[in-house]
């Protein structure tokens, strides 16, 4: 339980520390004063005051904040403090650039933290081994068994599971010419893929040319130079942020069900258990984390920034900002949307807790 807490406080609190620097920076570049940066909420613990910024740390550590003179247009500014210097004030584009920095940042980070992952610890993966084999399937049919790799596809080599399921994909339904090793022999196996429904990773069902093997559980490793480790750094932040937007379209079109969404509480028992497995999982479940919080920000819902930069879209294009009650009603709709979301994973993260580990915890720390 204590690792658990500890990795959810560094995870969350890395992350929106790094979100809230992207916008204080950018301000900064901008000309707009930043009144306070605030690492943590709450009470302040300790801080300073360097020029017109106010530095503090705060009670509550998960997070942290910037304020910008004038981000509230209705609140009055400080005497001292030069008035067009302030957010609302700043052009169009400085303040939707200052917004966007914000998840951006987030996408700098998981491609950095990516990038040393795989520079240090190589590419990480799954064998082209046969972890089971389907009883009927072709691949019983062909002879082949669990614990063999497969080693080619009609002369093509296969060095990782993913070459492997795409290649038996490409070809339908035409026989396949395989390189099998069991042991230290090579056999030549030849098996014909049958169309066949399985789940994709939104739980449809769709039909492709499968085999009947499941995967292994042997990883490899390939070490690779920094140049190459940053341009799959680059794929993968790309590939998750495609994954998570696709995720939340399937979640509107209501494929993916509601009781699968999780909070804080997920997100917590998540870093405690890659915590476990070692530093290098913790930071690559940061890092992917990283990036569901930019593409999360990113979405066009009010009192997000995805919605801010929408707002200041449509007042580049037209000319002049939308009216302040437009906003404001759309604001509210979309802290209406928010805060539904909220109570929903919130009741999914309860739901979800072991709460006799938790009543065990609680014993063993409460004084007796």
């Amino acid at each position: 339980m204590l690792i658990t807490i500890v990795s959810f406080v560094l995870v969350l609190g890395v992350l929106i520390l790094v979100h809230e620097l992207g916008h204080f920076i950018v301000a900064k570049r901008c000309g707009v004063t930043v009144l306070r940066f605030s690492l943590g909420f709450g009470p302040r613990i300790a801080g300073f005051t360097r020029g017109t910024t106010e530095y503090r740390l705060a009670l509550f550590p998960v997070g942290g904040y910037v304020k910008m003179l004038g981000e509230d247009e209705e609140e009055e500014l400080p005497p001292d403090v030069d008035p067009k210097t302030s957010f609302a004030q700043a052009s169009v584009f400085k303040r939707l650039a200052i917004v966007f920095a914000g998840p951006f940042s987030n996408l700098i980070f998981a491609i950095v933290v990516f990038t040393l992952i795989f520079a240090f610890s190589g590419l990480h993966d799954y064998a082209p081994m046969v972890g089971s084999v389907n009883a009927g399937s072709p691949a019983q049919k062909a002879g082949l068994k669990s614990g063999d790799t497969i080693v080619s596809i009609n002369g093509k080599p296969i060095k990782t599971w993913e070459q492997l399921s795409d290649s038996i994909g490409a070809d339908g339904t035409k026989p396949l010419n395989l390189i099998v090793k069991r042991g230290k022999s090579d056999i030549p196996v030849t098996v014909t893929p049958k169309i066949s429904k399985e789940k994709d990773l939104f739980g449809q069902a769709v039909k492709r040319p499968l085999i009947g093997i499941t995967r292994g559980d042997r990883f490899i490793v390939t070490h690779v130079s920094a140049p190459k480790a940053f341009y799959y750094a680059l794929t993968n932040t790309y590939g998750y942020s495609m994954l998570f937007f696709k995720a939340v379209v399937k979640i509107i079109e209501r494929v993916i069900p509601l009781k699968t969404l999780g909070g804080p509480i997920l997100i917590a028992q998540m870093a405690g258990q890659q915590a476990k497995r070692g530093f290098i999982d913790l930071l690559n479940f940061m890092a992917i984390i990283s990036v569901q919080l930019a593409v999360l920000n990113l979405l066009p819902i009010p009192v997000l920034d995805g919605g801010h930069i929408f707002f200041f879209l449509v007042e580049a294009i037209m000319g002049r900002p939308l009216s302040l009650s437009k906003i404001e009603f759309a604001q509210k709709i979309g802290l209406m949307v928010l805060v539904a979301l909220m109570v929903v994973v919130s009741y999914n993260d309860i739901m979800r807790l072991n709460w006799s580990s938790i009543a065990s915890w609680f014993g063993h720390w409460w004084p007796k």
